[in-house]
């Protein structure tokens, strides 16, 4: 996956459990609550992988570009 679709499903992960997670709230219901959590936190570490093969790219191109 490049790091654009990693940003991608990263962000729809954490909507999707913040949405979660307020549900759970609003109906009292710990379980979906916690689940949206997990969520959010995987959605963090998506965004965060997409981060890092940015600065990978970054690196190898700045790397490639001294050597010429």
């Amino acid at each position: 996956m490049d790091s654009f679709s990693d940003k991608v499903d990263g962000k729809t992960d954490k909507v999707g459990g913040r949405l979660k997670e307020m549900a759970g709230k609003t109906f009292n219901d710990p379980e979906l609550e916690a689940e949206g959590k997990i969520d959010q936190g995987k959605g963090q570490l998506k965004e965060a992988t997409g981060d890092a093969k940015d600065a990978i790219d970054n690196a190898k191109d700045a790397v490639r570009d001294a050597l010429r």
